[in-house]
């Protein structure tokens, strides 16, 4: 069966505020939820930024149902032993409920440590260096390491007895193809579906094929297109932009200056937006049809508790047979 979940967004929402709504989404049938891992948001009228890791301790208590993943960009603002710590101990707490997803991350959360950004190239280099890492410390290895990371004599004494998948981020086709050859699975975003289509073939083609493959769902539902739409572009208008764009701008003002320019029919091409339950079922179907195992869905705006409502009633039932 396919796993629907809930994206939470700590870019958007207070931690506290975020705790109530995956306890919603559980209630509403969702069994899944997918964290978001910054250190600032994208806009400055997002407004939040919570600790990801202290609150999935917290909510993978108060929602025993669901299954976490996190979006995480070891290397430069987390220290692989740090994040593998830190992972091994909620797989530990919360056995086979846990994965973390791992990518390159973007200059507007990392330039934090004062270290030099790297070229997309060496930051691949660095996230597999980062990857290795963390699998030897989670099989209980002494490691040393010195590359783009350096570890001096790191041993994990608290591991779970099932180590959590390592689900490797991509946006583009090339991205997909070189993590299909190391990750345990694929994490990718919603779009077109002959460009979604290209990413899947490239993580297959790469190795990854049988692997699990999770989508971010970008969208937007209220009671007319319209009001959508424009709720939609004014929380989530700073993040249509190609990646060479989104990982290289450093601040949530940057952001909001690009921002400026993007018209609300541009968000089209990037968030799902429609008022009829029965289009965003159409869309999900879609994305199971490409071989998608996990759809976690991202209401960009505000008004969470009604999309909660409103798909557990009319959206998640439709895939409780998938």
């Amino acid at each position: 069966m396919v796993k629907i979940g809930y994206h939470a967004s700590h870019e958007q929402f207070k931690p506290s505020a975020l705790l109530q709504y995956v306890q919603l989404a559980e209630q509403a049938g969702f069994n899944a939820a997918l964290s978001s891992d910054h250190f600032h948001p994208w806009s400055e009228m997002q407004g939040q930024s919570g600790f990801a890791w202290s609150w999935l301790g917290a909510a993978m208590y108060a929602t025993p149902t669901l299954d976490y993943r996190i979006v995480n960009a070891p290397g430069q603002r987390y220290h692989p032993a740090i994040v593998a710590q830190a992972a091994a101990t909620l797989a530990e707490m919360f056995p086979n409920r846990f994965w973390i997803t791992v990518g390159s991350g973007q200059d507007l959360n990392e330039h934090i440590t004062g270290d030099r950004w790297l070229a997309k190239r060496d930051r691949n280099t660095r996230l597999k260096e980062c990857v290795d890492i963390i699998r030897a410390l989670w099989a209980g290895e002494t490691v040393t390491h010195h590359g783009l990371v350096t570890v001096e004599e790191a041993k994990l004494y608290s591991r779970p007895e099932v180590q959590p998948l390592i689900i490797g981020a991509a946006v583009t086709p090339e991205t997909a193809e070189w993590v299909g050859s190391w990750a345990d699975g694929l994490i990718t975003t919603s779009r077109p579906h002959d460009e979604l289509k290209q990413v899947v073939e490239a993580f297959r083609r790469g190795g990854g094929d049988g692997k699990p493959m999770l989508l971010k769902v970008q969208l937007a539902y209220d009671r007319d297109d319209e009001t959508a739409l424009h709720k939609a572009h004014e929380q989530w208008r700073n993040n249509v932009f190609k990646n060479t764009v989104m990982t290289e701008l450093r601040t949530p003002q940057q952001f909001d200056a690009v921002g400026e320019l993007v018209q609300p029919e541009a968000l089209l091409q990037h968030v799902r937006v429609s008022s009829e339950p029965q289009q965003h079922i159409e869309w999900l179907q879609q994305d199971i049809e490409l071989g998608f195992d996990e759809l976690l869905l991202h209401h960009v705006s505000r008004e969470q508790e009604q999309f909660i409502e409103v798909f557990g009633e009319k959206v998640l039932p439709a895939f409780t047979k998938t």
